[in-house]
């Protein structure tokens, strides 16, 4: 069987305004990025200088920046599905070196797909009066789009630049960015370069 993806709308560039937003940088951790990981996704690598070079910007402009740490101990039953990954402590599942959190990031350790379930993220959004995500980060069919799905029915504008996220196929990605388009009314950059912090 063959699939189109319907088409989606892309822009060349946004301006957020920096006290309003944040960014939050999915699951970049070893088991995921690195060629070693146990799930490697092959695509990864190719993202991490787009994302430092947006964090960059960000934090030059004092945006809120959070990173989620995809998080599993001892006989978690995700396990069955994808076997043993990004185990508590272990190097798998630390976030790669080239992207470490600075001492004012905030990182939300996650049990499941989605950035929000049983964590404290949405309280901290609310907190900083962020109205806007900027997401990135990996995997864009599973933890960027539950995460941003979760963002949109809590009712902040999700941004995602095609070049900071990453996928298992190319379906999997653009069937993410359409998703996000059309049906949360995200707004998809074709480029990190692309987003200016006002």
């Amino acid at each position: 069987m063959k699939v189109e993806v319907p088409e989606y709308e892309v822009v060349d560039r946004v301006q957020l305004p920096s006290k309003a937003t944040a960014v939050i940088v999915i699951d970049m951790q070893n088991d995921f990025v690195n060629s070693k990981g146990k799930l490697f996704v092959p695509t990864a690598p190719k993202t991490i200088d787009p994302i430092k070079r947006l964090l960059s910007r960000a934090r030059s402009k004092n945006v809120r920046i959070f990173y989620t740490q995809d998080t599993h101990y001892e006989g978690d039953p995700e396990y069955e599905i994808w076997g043993e990954h990004v185990k508590y402590g272990t190097w798998g599942w630390e976030i790669v070196d080239e992207l470490k959190p600075q001492p004012n990031d905030v990182v939300i350790q996650k049990t499941r797909y989605d950035g929000f379930y049983g964590t404290p993220l949405d309280d901290l959004l609310r907190i900083y009066n962020i109205k806007n995500l900027v997401i990135v980060g990996t995997v864009a069919n599973i933890c960027v789009l539950h995460t941003a799905a979760s963002a949109a029915l809590r009712w902040y504008k999700v941004i995602i630049p095609i070049d900071g996220i990453s996928a298992l196929t190319e379906f999997d990605l653009h069937a993410t960015l359409r998703q996000v388009n059309w049906l949360y009314k995200g707004i998809v950059v074709r480029s990190v370069d692309g987003i200016e912090f006002i």
